[in-house]
């Protein structure tokens, strides 16, 4: 069974590492190429855009794809609505990969905001040093409110010119331990966190920190999620992918 993988996520790199396993099913992850060095996992892999919908759709007909999984992040809408799309005019199966999403929990100080634009206003109009955890396709919005000092951190170094004033970065790849996010929020003297509720294990312990130390966290809400067949986790990916191919290879599909 041919399975494309739309990756960049935990929950994506596991289901990948699974699948190298598997000789039922021939597997490409693909990669949007964001990262400049992504990890790679043991199977095929492919990184960069596809060309919207239309690029998409040839991919999957010219590599005979059965099924689309979509495992990538929860705040790649575009990805998820082209891969929706593509399925619906191929007629390939289609799965999306879901991780829960992040709880306040007791001693949470939470602002919950809708975007990027809302989360830059929530800081207010008193500098502050803000630890910004957004990604770097996301900071243009903190240049509009300059006078807070930002500690910035993202897997690949920003471009100087996508940088709010007054910011330094920290280069860095999860998973993170608490003790560590508990440090740096110190070190820094951080006074608020603001961040995507991504969901996950990677990045959780930075929320944990700031419960610990008592500080507000701006946390921008998660989109709701493209429609269509939905498991949460890569177990569950794993296990609907294995039936999948199961009942496919009883029809002599």
């Amino acid at each position: 069974m041919n399975v494309l993988l739309l990756g960049g996520t935990t929950e994506a790199s596991a289901v990948a590492r699974a699948l190298a396993g598997d000789p039922t099913i021939r597997a490409v992850l693909s990669l949007a190429g964001r990262t400049r060095a992504p990890v790679l996992p043991e199977i095929p892999a492919r990184v960069g855009g596809f060309g919207g919908v239309d690029g998409l759709v040839r991919y999957l007909w010219e590599h005979s794809v059965e099924v689309l999984v979509d495992a990538t992040h929860p705040f790649a809408t575009q990805m998820s609505r082209n891969a929706q799309a593509a399925a619906e005019r191929t007629g390939v199966r289609r799965l999306v990969v879901l991780r829960p999403e992040w709880q306040r929990e007791p001693g949470d100080a939470w602002s919950e905001v809708a975007d990027m634009r809302q989360a830059a206003a929530a800081l207010g109009t008193q500098p502050r040093r803000v630890f910004l955890t957004v990604g770097q396709q996301e900071l243009a919005p903190f240049a509009s409110v300059p006078w807070h000092d930002y500690v910035i951190r993202s897997v690949d170094a920003p471009e100087a010119a996508a940088l709010p004033p007054r910011a330094r970065c920290i280069v860095a790849r999860g998973p993170f331990e608490v003790e560590a996010e508990r440090r740096l929020l110190e070190q820094h003297a951080i006074d608020v966190l603001v961040t995507k509720n991504s969901g996950g294990t990677a990045t959780v312990a930075k929320l944990t920190a700031a419960r610990a130390l008592r500080l507000p966290v701006v946390i921008v809400a998660r989109p709701a999620p493209v429609a269509g067949p939905t498991v949460v986790g890569a177990a569950a990916a794993m296990a609907w992918l294995r039936h999948h191919a199961a009942t496919s290879a009883a029809r002599g599909v």
